[in-house]
């Protein structure tokens, strides 16, 4: 630990004797922090705002990667992601992937045909939300080789909180305290407009929840309805969909995500 705390010593003094970093300097001094703590293979930060997409602040991918689990996840995957949803909720702290992922994340579509592709072993974050609407999540991946994050290095990094918290307030609180009207705007994941394709709010509700990962029992248990009710909507969305699997679900779920009218720029 000499050398841990020898490291984490340096960053608080490049974090308090030097002006605010920029994107690339703040991903710097993080990666630094958290390699004091933990092992890791990858670290990537998103601002979350509301209606637009996640913003990119930096990453360690290299330019395959970033196409991955930047420009693919930025061009609609992340409407699904469980990190969104709970930046989107304000949600702060260490928080493991596992812990937010809804009962049927791992078998859901959306994990088959994304989230298998960034062949992950367990993804964590830092949650930061700032003065404003923005929240910055500063994520850490262990590949499929290196296995999931040891229970003591979980520890450690939750010991880090305050330190990665200050950083990112530091960096990024003025930069996003009047930026929620601005950019690209977009329709947030639970603010689609499915009314052209004839679906009731209800029926949209769950389809959203179904893709999300949710189980029918776990539907129900939210929405306070049975499952029948449940299985009864997700028919009826199929049958006016004109589809018959949870892959083409998914498929007309993006595509009527990208075809969204409050897309349109400024």
């Amino acid at each position: 630990m000499g050398i841990a705390v020898e490291i984490l010593l340096d960053s608080f003094r490049d974090f308090v004797e030097h002006p605010a970093p920029d994107d690339a300097g703040t991903g710097r001094i993080f990666c630094r922090i958290a390699a004091a703590l933990s092992r890791f293979d990858e670290s990537v930060a998103f601002a979350y705002l509301p209606h637009r997409p996640p913003m990119h602040l930096f990453s360690t991918f290299s330019p395959a990667d970033f196409r991955t689990f930047v420009a693919d996840y930025q061009a609609g995957s992340y409407v699904l992601d469980p990190f969104c949803q709970a930046a989107l909720e304000r949600r702060s702290g260490l928080l493991r992937m596992r812990q937010l992922a809804p009962d049927r994340f791992f078998s859901s579509e959306y994990f088959r045909t994304y989230y298998t592709s960034t062949k992950l072993a367990e993804e964590i974050g830092y949650f930061v939300p700032l003065p404003g609407e923005a929240t910055v999540v500063l994520s850490l991946m262990r590949r499929r080789a290196s296995g999931s994050f040891p229970a003591g290095e979980i520890v450690r990094l939750a010991l880090g909180e305050p330190l990665v918290a200050a950083l990112v307030r530091r960096s990024w609180s003025d930069r996003f305290r009047d930026d929620a009207r601005q950019g690209a705007m977009r329709a947030s994941p639970d603010g689609q407009d499915w009314s052209r394709l004839n679906l009731t709010p209800r029926e949209t509700s769950i389809v959203e929840m179904v893709l999300r990962g949710h189980s029918s029992e776990a539907i129900a248990l939210r929405l306070g309805i049975s499952t029948g009710t449940v299985k009864v909507h997700r028919r009826n969305v199929y049958r006016k969909l004109g589809i018959s699997s949870q892959t083409q679900l998914l498929s007309v779920y993006l595509r009527n995500f990208a075809a969204d009218p409050r897309d349109a720029g400024p």
